[in-house]
């Protein structure tokens, strides 16, 4: 059956809802921006009015400032965000059980099943060719009443694309914004899709696009064209699902609102007041990411990771992005040894560093089987230690419970990256478009 995927884009969602709690801001070009003082002075979301003077997310704030003189800032207020962000997916949930997150900001629904909650529309179809297929008007209908939903209730505005499957749903959400609904049919998918970017298209990051254009492939259209022995042996495997989402042929199910969270990837990374020029701050750094990355892997039962990766940036804004596969594993002390070692083989003296990130991949989902010396050594032991230590600090405090490596760094020592970390709007490191906040 032909299904109804509609993607949801909360429209400006930070700078949405700092207005929300302060409507003198209505009107005024606004942008919420990290805290300058820990150097995290970034635009993260911004006002249309903003967008006219041409202020971008991930602009610095003097960069954004220079665009727009009379640009307002305001501070981050990421309960606020959270808050709205569920009162938003609470409303989806009055259409469908089929609600599956894209960042804070995003969601896909499908709404294939449900459509009876929604008002009476008809005509719901139409035959072509001999084939029965939902109207463009009956699917338009759908994507206006979530959208006029959300607005009325809470004040913020949502763009809507409803498509056939995931990705076209997706793109659709970005052609019309703000507060817009987009239809990408069966019928008229070809028509809409076929001239736009290939970088529009859902995973077509800025290597992938620069690789297609230097084969001639500028379009959607082009790539969906395209000799699949060409792409294939260009991009492995990655080359097949890009050939599929080109040509419509997505069929990734919306999954249901209580499903695990699948994670391909944990991290978290940090921004630092000063540069960094001591190795011995730098281990230091790096057992405080990791420590936040191991009870994350913990809190979402994983299993253990197989890679571990570290990002670098220098005062020059020069980063460095290494990794390395390791035995499973979900011990902070481990996880941070391996990242320590990628630093010093791969960052020389000296150094400035700005930033680092911590990340770990390759999920076993419980399913490794540890050898005998790992099964009666020393790694039980620890996981137990680490995870007595998580409910210690749920308990009492980060800052109750600490590693000897760090009693020397009253900085690092009360350094909470877990529950201090900025909740980022969906691809926002890979953000395309101005509108695509």
């Amino acid at each position: 059956m032909e299904r109804i995927v509609i993607h949801s884009d909360l429209n400006n969602f930070y700078a949405s809802v700092e207005r929300i709690l302060n409507p003198g801001l209505i009107g005024k070009p606004v942008a919420v921006c990290g805290n300058k003082e820990e150097r995290k002075g970034i635009v993260l979301a911004k006002s249309e009015e903003a967008k006219r003077f041409g202020v971008k997310t991930g602009d610095t704030v003097w960069q954004a400032q220079k665009k727009c003189p009379h640009l307002i800032t305001v501070p981050t207020h990421f309960d606020k965000y959270m808050e709205y962000s569920r009162k938003v997916r609470a409303i989806y949930a009055r259409y469908t059980d089929l609600i599956e997150s894209y960042g804070i900001d995003e969601c896909w629904l499908d709404v294939t099943h449900s459509t009876l909650v929604f008002p009476a529309f008809e005509p719901k179809y139409r035959e072509v060719n001999g084939e029965k297929h939902f109207t463009e008007e009956y699917l338009r209908f759908l994507g206006d009443t979530i959208r006029e939903t959300v607005k009325g209730e809470l004040g913020v505005t949502v763009s809507c694309g409803v498509s056939f499957n995931k990705v076209f749903a997706k793109l659709g959400s970005d052609l019309k914004k703000p507060d817009g609904t987009s239809v990408i049919s069966v019928v008229n998918y070809k028509d809409v899709v076929a001239g736009l970017p290939v970088e529009d298209l859902l995973f077509v990051g800025k290597a992938t696009c620069q690789k297609l254009n230097a084969m001639g492939i500028t379009t959607i259209g082009s790539l969906a064209s395209a000799d699949d022995g060409k792409i294939i042996n260009a991009f492995g495997k990655v080359g097949e699902t890009l050939l599929r989402y080109a040509r419509g042929e997505d069929d990734d199910p919306v999954k249901h609102m209580d499903d695990k969270r699948e994670y391909k990837s944990i991290g978290n990374s940090s921004t630092y007041p000063e540069d960094i020029e001591s190795i011995n701050v730098i281990e230091r750094c790096l057992y405080v990411l990791s420590e936040s990355v191991a009870a994350r892997l913990r809190e979402t039962n994983q299993g253990l990771a197989d890679t571990v990766h570290l990002w670098v940036r220098d005062s020059n804004l020069n980063s460095v992005s290494v990794q390395k596969k390791v035995r499973h594993t979900a011990l902070c002390g481990e996880i941070a040894r391996h990242a320590f070692d990628l630093f010093k083989e791969n960052v020389k003296p000296p150094f400035k560093v700005r930033a680092l990130g911590v990340t770990v991949s390759g999920f076993d989902n419980g399913s490794s089987q540890m050898t005998f010396d790992e099964s009666f050594g020393n790694y039980k032991k620890l996981e137990k230690v680490e995870r007595t230590v998580d409910e210690i600090r749920k308990k009492h405090g980060y800052d109750k419970l600490q590693r000897g490596l760090l009693a020397n760094d009253p900085v690092q020592m009360h350094n909470d990256v877990k529950n201090s970390h900025v909740i980022k709007p969906a691809n926002f490191e890979d953000r395309k478009k101005d509108d695509e906040e």
